[in-house]
């Protein structure tokens, strides 16, 4: 390793912006299930699966619906 690293020419991270924030949330266990066998069929990981249509209803700006029957 270097005793010194030249930065002058270094650029931000065009991608800090999209960093992941890890955090803790209560899912139902059908909910789970659903994902993951989701994940079974696509091959891409439940957490990911999860993560793409949270992000979807992000983008597109889906208001939430809730009604009590």
């Amino acid at each position: 390793m270097k005793a010194e690293y030249d930065f002058s020419n270094a650029k931000k991270n065009p991608y800090a912006k999209k960093l992941k924030k890890q955090i803790t949330i209560n899912i139902d266990s059908d909910t789970i299930d659903y994902f993951k066998a989701q994940s079974e069929k696509s091959g891409i990981p439940y957490q990911t699966l999860i993560n793409l249509y949270l992000a979807d209803c992000a983008a597109n700006k889906k208001q939430l619906r809730v009604s009590w029957n």
